[in-house]
């Protein structure tokens, strides 16, 4: 017999239409997108819907994501661009100094901005509304987000405490001012120590009130000796903590002692002549001048940016207001207090002008540096005792210095 031949079997046909499944890893057609069996691959910049189930339609694509809007951060303040599908901010913040950020505290749609800065702008800026005092009576804020009345009340009783200490006993000023400076000395170490500095307290405390005694009674000299003997006992009172951090916590305190008693300390020098009294109050008369005339120029004209970064209420017109009041002032008070000449006085206005502008910019660094806003809470409407001493320190050292050049004892 003769072996028959084998006979293959036909395969069966393919039905039409969706139910053929494509062969995988082969091009369906010719020249066709490779396969996987359950339809092509998505190509970059595709946006595709679920896939369709056999013998269904194939499904609408998803629509796309709405991109997020910017957000702007200021050189100053920290805002939120807030999103108009939203209607919240949104949470990534980008870099600051980016395009569109049209003002430094206020984003282009209004929002408020993210957290309390130093100097922040009130609720006239910001659109915040002004915070309820424990009656329910709104309180009553400036430019500058602060209870007027109790600034303007708490103003006049210090300036009245430290004209009856000059007019009725002079000595009666230098507890007035140790007092002063030794409140500042805290609240300025404890808003150091908030930004992670630990400067020595007691001995700059100690220190102080040898150079208020020491300048009283011994002069300059003895200013000078005081503040050395400060400086040598912190850096030897801070040896006892280790040393780890001590660079950082001595400078600290160096720089507490230089900057509350040794400036107050020049106060005290004002003081010591016949007419010291009539001195000190024609220093502090020009400083308050100085802030009053700033402050009515900047609200009423104030158009340029004194220091952006620093403080953004100061400007270029408030700074011109500052010297025009203190030069008025400086030429009436030489000219009739001291019977000395009127550009001596311009002189003294100016100086004074510039110096109380200057440290007011130097405490707002170092509260901007700190993240804070005041250095205590012991004034209404001022914040602490620091933040009304921040002008009058380093001026009281340039009111000696020219007033005992243009009108010498």
């Amino acid at each position: 017999m003769t072996a028959q031949p084998h006979r293959r079997e036909p395969h069966p046909a393919e039905p039409p239409g969706p139910e053929r499944e494509p062969a995988r890893g082969r091009p369906e057609g010719s020249g066709g997108p490779a396969t996987t069996g359950i339809g092509p691959l998505p190509r970059p910049g595709d946006v595709a819907g679920p896939p369709a189930r056999a013998g269904q339609p194939p499904r609408p694509p998803l629509p796309p994501l709405p991109s997020r809007p910017e957000q702007v951060i200021g050189p100053d303040t920290v805002g939120l661009h807030r999103s108009a599908e939203s209607g919240g901010p949104d949470e990534q913040p980008t870099a600051a100094g980016q395009p569109g950020a049209e003002h430094p505290d206020v984003d282009p749609d209004g929002a408020p901005p993210l957290t309390a800065v130093p100097d922040a702008p009130g609720h006239e800026v910001t659109g915040e509304a002004p915070v309820d005092t424990p009656s329910g009576a709104p309180r009553v804020t400036g430019r500058a987000g602060r209870d007027m009345a109790a600034a303007i009340g708490v103003g006049l009783g210090l300036g009245g405490l430290v004209i009856a200490a000059l007019l009725i006993w002079r000595p009666a000023f230098l507890l007035v001012l140790t007092v002063a400076v030794g409140i500042s000395i805290v609240e300025l170490t404890g808003a150091l120590r908030q930004g992670g500095h630990q400067p020595p307290r007691a001995p700059v405390l100690v220190g102080a009130v040898a150079m208020v005694a020491l300048a009283w009674t011994r002069g300059p000299s003895g200013l000078v000796v005081a503040f050395l003997l400060t400086v040598f006992a912190v850096l030897l009172w801070r040896l006892g903590d280790g040393p780890l951090g001590y660079l950082r916590d001595a400078s600290a305190g160096v720089l507490v002692a230089l900057y509350v008693p040794l400036l107050a300390g020049f106060a005290v020098l004002l003081l010591v002549p016949d007419d010291g009294a009539a001195r000190v109050l024609a220093f502090i008369a020009t400083v308050v001048c100085s802030d009053v005339g700033g402050f009515a120029a900047g609200v009423l004209f104030g158009r340029h940016p004194l220091a952006r970064s620093i403080s953004p209420k100061k400007s270029w017109e408030g700074l011109a207001g500052s010297v025009a009041a203190c030069v008025v002032i400086g030429a009436l008070l030489m000219t009739l207090t001291f019977h000395g000449p009127w550009w001596g006085g311009a002189l003294f206005g100016v100086a004074v002008a510039l110096t109380a502008t200057l440290g007011d910019l130097g405490e707002s660094l170092i509260k901007r540096d700190l993240g804070i806003k005041d250095m205590g809470d012991l004034l209404p409407g001022h914040g602490g005792l620091m933040d009304r001493m921040d002008s009058l320190l380093p001026s009281a050292a340039v009111a000696w210095l020219v007033l005992s050049a243009v009108a010498p004892v």
